[in-house]
């Protein structure tokens, strides 16, 4: 996200709250890795009802969950909240408890009875044990408590950390969880920029950040003072290539759709399009088509998160106005609204690659849309940047679309579609290179948030002695039996 929680907070909050929050922080872990100590190995039964406890905490939360939101940014769809916020993560659960023995079942392994005999081998997945959440604003429920499911599942504690520039629901969230676990057991720190400096530097056993590249980078560092291992998601230019069949209505439905999501404050949003040259001026007409009239106005638009982003949003567009971009604007004549932070979608087309709006995230309701004059120029100008979180190819021919996502790295990719691949409980979500690294969600995020242990038990009839020193003749006949072979 391009815009990174740290460099929005208000520099001049409470030191002295930030320092007990800090204290506070501490304390919980400390009161997780002894409850953790006590109870290592949690039963799938356990796991379970932690997983049912918050999904009903959620479910219950309903209209708390819809007020806080709309508060934090200034509008914000109900339905949306309803669909994402809360059903998203309830989902999750009830998915995660009907696989939750599958996931946690051991791998077993063959061994070579020759050698070892009747014994058996294995791997198999373990709690880490204290895992930290660093949530974003944009998803402050879903992202929160989502990955907390299989954190969960996978027998851990929890200390989820909301963003700042979220309070409402951060304080809502402390509430619910308070009410719903112990504190040794998942818990939320709530606190200003020292809070959020201080997170990652603690001694966690496994570390989830959702946010910025630049964010994720001191994340990092924080986190290698204890080697603690990181799950980064971390966004980027998320591009919609349209190949020549694929400059049609419902590929602009889509991309357009998407983008009118949050308002483009999603890391899996449409950044920008590249579409054929030649069709360039169909494109933008389909956009114009696919645009839901009125929908600034109206109660489905989500307010920009703060009045700086807004800020940044327009910034973005006076820049390629001035220099000489053609701007299309889907709802002509209307500008932002300051009181909701609402603004309408903008086409930027064919803008100068040196604008920020190609240069940075945009993350907000501006859609570039670039041409190209071949299919692999388009993919050598995606391939050339950082690698985005996610790839959305439109297109007939599904095997030229496959060639597409096969050369055009990213974390995550749809065909014919746009952010659907963050959006499937089952599918394992996350970043490539500098859009992050690791995975969760469904089996992925099971195996994530778990070690991996290998453990063998010997058995019978084996003939390990031959690893003991000293090597005598018949070691020496083994090892010539097998290069001779």
């Amino acid at each position: 996200m391009s815009l990174a929680t740290a460099t929005l907070i208000d520099r001049d909050a409470s030191t002295n709250s930030d320092a007990a929050s800090i204290a506070s922080l501490q304390e919980t872990i400390a009161l997780q890795k002894a409850a953790f100590r006590h109870d290592p190995y949690p039963s799938l039964a356990d796991r379970a009802e932690h997983i049912g406890a918050l999904a009903g905490m959620l479910m219950g939360a309903r209209d708390r969950i819809r007020a806080a939101v709309a508060e934090d940014f200034g509008s914000h769809p109900d339905a949306f909240t309803d669909l994402i916020e809360i059903l998203g993560p309830a989902g999750r659960a009830a998915m995660a408890i009907g696989d939750l023995e599958e996931w946690a079942r051991a791998s077993e392994r063959p061994v070579d009875p020759a050698l070892y005999g009747t014994a058996r081998a294995s791997m198999r997945l373990e709690p880490k044990g204290v895992i930290g959440n660093m949530a974003p604003w944009n998803f402050p429920f879903e992202i929160g408590c989502g990955p907390v499911v299989e954190m969960l599942a996978a027998g851990n504690r929890v200390v989820i950390k909301p963003s700042d520039l979220t309070p409402a629901c951060g304080e809502l969230l402390a509430e619910l969880i308070a009410a719903t676990f112990d504190r040794d057991h998942v818990a939320v720190a709530v606190g200003g920029l020292e809070l959020a400096k201080a997170f990652p530097r603690q001694p966690w056993d496994h570390l989830l950040y959702t946010g910025s590249p630049g964010i994720g980078r001191e994340v990092m560092r924080g986190a290698a003072e204890h080697l603690v291992p990181v799950t980064l998601e971390l966004g980027g230019k998320c591009p919609a290539v349209l190949t020549p069949s694929g400059v049609t209505r419902a590929a602009a439905e889509s991309i357009v759709g998407t983008k009118l999501i949050k308002n483009g404050q999603m890391c899996i949003s449409v950044d920008h399009v590249r579409v054929p040259r030649e069709q360039l001026d169909d494109f933008v007409a389909l956009a114009v088509q696919a645009g839901v009239a009125g929908h600034s106005a109206s109660a489905d638009c989500t307010g920009l998160i703060v009045d700086r982003h807004l800020a940044r949003i327009e910034a973005l567009l006076d820049e390629a106005r001035s220099a000489g971009a053609r701007l299309v604007e889907l709802e002509p004549g209307v500008g932002a609204d300051r009181q909701t932070r609402r603004m309408p979608l903008t086409l930027v087309v064919d803008p100068d690659p040196s604008l920020r709006i190609c240069r940075e995230e945009i993350f907000g309701p501006i859609l570039p849309v670039i041409p190209y004059d071949t299919l692999d120029e388009a993919v050598a100008a995606i391939d050339a940047d950082d690698r985005p979180l996610g790839l959305y190819v439109f297109g007939d021919d599904i095997e030229e679309c496959e060639s597409i996502v096969r050369a055009a790295r990213s974390g995550g990719a749809c065909i014919n579609a746009c952010a659907l691949q963050g959006a499937l409980p089952n599918l394992g979500f996350g970043g490539s290179g500098t859009s992050g690294m690791g995975r969760h969600h469904g089996i992925e995020g099971f195996r994530e948030f778990s070690t991996a242990r290998g453990v063998v038990v010997r058995g019978e009839g084996d003939h390990i002695d031959i690893l003991y020193p000293p090597y005598g003749d018949k070691v020496q006949a083994i090892v010539e039996a097998a290069f001779a072979g």
